[in-house]
């Protein structure tokens, strides 16, 4: 028996519709793994990526820049905040939680750093890694505070597609294993299709496609 991870990827087309463009079975990830997903997306028909918004995947970051170079990628605030109260003990992680607000609710990239110098100047001799962890993804971090409070939340989370692995799990984890790849690859596929029967239009699109116009301009069709 071999344990394999299926990855997933999501868009949102300029009609604020989502779909899974596809599935890739891998051992292992990387950024030559995902160098060739994001080749195999552009050699299918996907011309411009304008946001990526990814969760810390090892060398996704830099395939996206290497294949679509004009690409914002994004990295998932929820997932970076997790990732930050990994390092704090429970009698400190609301308030610590409470520190990190400032930074991915400001009104703008200086005002984050702001906070953040701000948090690290409470907090950071206790606990330096969240600092760190911040610093470490900044580049990736602010490009969705250009975007107006109600907008941002379209761009900031993967929260959508982790949603959905939620179902798949549901319907696979009955069966234990597979006799083959293609066997799972089958019944993953159903699963989403079944999931898509309700899957709705992003959130106050009309409202992020005239903000996106502003951003990407010529981009937008």
């Amino acid at each position: 028996m071999r344990r394999k991870a299926c990855y997933v990827v999501m868009g949102v087309n300029l009609d604020g519709e989502r779909d899974v463009l596809g599935l890739w079975v891998q051992a292992t990830e990387g950024a030559k793994f995902w160098m060739s997903v994001l080749t195999d997306l552009k050699q299918r028909g996907v011309s411009d990526v304008l946001i990526a918004c990814v969760d810390g995947l090892k060398g996704f970051p830099e395939a996206i820049e290497a294949v679509f170079p004009e690409t914002w990628v994004q990295t998932c605030i929820v997932h970076l905040i997790r990732n930050s109260l990994r390092f704090v003990p429970e009698k400190h992680r609301r308030q610590v939680a409470k520190a990190l607000r400032p930074i991915y609710t400001a009104p703008n990239a200086n005002d984050a750093r702001d906070a953040l110098e701000a948090l690290d100047a409470e907090w950071g001799q206790r606990y330096p890694m969240i600092t760190k962890t911040w610093t470490d993804a900044w580049e990736q971090v602010i490009p969705f505070l250009a975007f107006p409070a109600d907008v941002r939340r379209i761009v900031y989370t993967t929260n959508s597609i982790e949603a959905l692995h939620r179902q798949v799990r549901k319907t696979i984890k009955t069966r234990g294993h597979f006799p083959n790849e293609d066997a799972a690859r089958k019944l993953i596929y159903l699963s989403i299709i079944n999931a898509q029967k309700t899957w709705r239009k992003a959130y106050n699109w009309n409202t992020a496609l005239v903000a996106f116009r502003i951003h990407f301009g010529d981009r937008l069709p």
